[in-house]
């Protein structure tokens, strides 16, 4: 029975799956913590993922591993193949200034059109300007730029600092794949445009070399095979074996919504981020900042948990009896208004119930992410269903008002590692030259309870919220993924 491994290194820590490359049953896993902050020294993932393989019993009988990872994250090396920095992750946004300082000097437009994407500070590009910028020193001795996957998969073939590795700093050896190089704003569908690369370092470097969904990127000293990887909704669309017509809605501290499809997505107003995906293919996404902690911060007011949040809400009429939450709580990505608030609108005497108020905020929650739905669909996408996930998918009631919100049937996966499943997914076909066809579980289908009157009255009220103009890489709070 030849085994095969996936791993998620998330933002908060790392997960791996060991399943049957066959049949992609479970067998064993593991996981540990990674420490907080928007920088992080990559030699804590590195302890993180062997803590991780440890914890789930070591490698025995696996054949294959491909790794999944958060998006974006700078990871810059010496000619020595030695870290010079702590890695900026997705969510430092130091580099706000730097994103348009590049978009000034280019264009949107044509950003688009070369990259799929519009700068913001959570891409890479964006992070080499602010060190070009504010390390100079750092900057000119840049050898080579990763992200926290090809990092990772790099070490983990042997690869690294003398001293420090079997193999020793090669830095060729580096290898990625489309989905993680889609979001660093230097790679288009001719591959890395080294113009804005070099733009954004202010000299050229060695980047990874960028394989095929099925490509191997070589094997650990162990003859274990590593696949490419991938970034994280790349890896999770393809865990959940999504197709054309399937959108994927993640709801976890932050929302993002995405969709897999043939044709690339060139969106110039940054809305939309024109990623490839994990199979070939692309996957536009869009990303919100509030979600399910919308949900965290009304059943800490109603004094309620969870479950009581959502029996509560199921007692209200939709549409809450007329009131209304807007949820920028934290500002906002989608649309992209960094300074707004959050607003609850429309409250009478009559209305202002424990119950009616729930039932406002996980309609006001799920409208948000519906607006990043339109977005997507506005690119040209088709809805046959939702796939939701996440955290808060798991409280019935938020699946229920889904129904209702969305104009699309709603389909709940069971809870699973849903981008460690994907590596897993990938690591197999490496194995085995043909992509699984492992079954998903579902928990719930909900037939569309479209009522639209939910999303009329959540327009008219966030209209009176649209108080700024939008402008692309200010946003304290920027997000282009979701690390699930």
């Amino acid at each position: 029975m030849p085994l095969v491994a996936g791993v998620d290194s998330s933002t908060q820590s790392c997960k791996i799956v060991i399943r049957d490359a066959a049949t992609g049953e479970l067998v064993r896993s593991g996981r540990a913590p990674h420490p907080d902050g928007t920088e992080v020294d990559p030699a804590a993932w590195w302890g993180a993922l062997l803590s991780a393989i440890g914890d789930a019993g070591g490698l025995d009988g696996v054949e294959a591993i491909s790794i999944g990872g958060q998006q974006h994250g700078m990871v810059v090396l010496d000619a020595d193949g030695r870290v010079i920095r702590d890695a900026l992750l997705w969510n430092d946004t130091r580099s706000a200034q730097a994103a348009l300082d590049l978009i000034a000097e280019v264009g949107a437009d044509e950003y688009a059109e070369r990259t799929g994407v519009v700068p913001v500070a959570s891409f890479t590009a964006t992070k080499l300007r602010w060190l070009r910028d504010a390390e100079p020193e750092n900057a000119a001795r840049v050898a080579a730029v990763a992200l926290p996957h090809d990092w990772l998969t790099w070490r983990l073939r042997g690869f690294g600092p003398t001293g420090e590795s079997v193999l020793g700093p090669v830095l060729e050896e580096l290898a990625t794949d489309r989905s993680d190089a889609s979001g660093t704003a230097y790679w288009g569908p001719d591959g890395y445009d080294r113009d804005l690369f070099v733009r954004a370092l202010g000299h050229d470097a060695v980047l990874p070399r960028v394989l095929g969904p099925s490509e191997a990127a070589g094997p650990t000293p162990d003859g274990i095979l590593v696949g490419a990887g991938a970034g994280d909704n790349a890896a999770a669309a393809l865990g959940l074996d999504a197709a054309s017509g399937d959108v994927v809605v993640s709801i976890g501290t932050s929302g993002t919504v995405f969709a897999v499809t043939d044709d690339a997505i060139a969106d110039a107003t940054g809305t939309v981020a024109g990623f490839a995906d994990a199979t070939g293919r692309s996957l536009p996404l869009v990303a919100t900042l509030n979600a399910a902690r919308v949900l965290d911060a009304f059943a800490r007011v109603l004094g309620v948990d969870h479950d009581a949040l959502g029996r509560l809400a199921l007692e209200a009429e939709p549409g809450a009896s007329g009131a209304v939450l807007v949820p920028y709580f934290e500002g906002e990505r989608t649309p992209n208004l960094p300074d707004a608030t959050a607003r609850l609108e429309g409250l009478t005497l009559a209305n202002t119930t424990p119950a009616n108020l729930a039932r406002a905020a996980i309609e006001g929650m799920l409208c948000g992410l519906a607006d990043g739905l339109d977005a997507v669909t506005g690119q040209g996408v088709s809805v046959d269903r939702v796939l939701l996930i996440g955290g808060a998918a798991q409280n019935p009631a938020v699946r229920r008002i889904a129904a209702q919100v969305f104009d699309a049937a709603i389909v709940v996966p069971a809870p699973g590692e849903y981008v460690a499943d994907g590596a897993a997914r990938q690591a197999a076909w490496a194995l085995t030259g043909q992509r699984p066809a492992w079954p998903i579980e579902v928990v719930e289908t909900l037939p569309s309870d479209h009522r639209g009157a939910i999303r009329e009255r959540y327009a008219r009220a966030s209209a009176g919220r649209i108080d700024s103009t939008p402008n692309w890489g200010h946003d304290a709070r920027e997000e282009a993924h979701s690390t699930m």
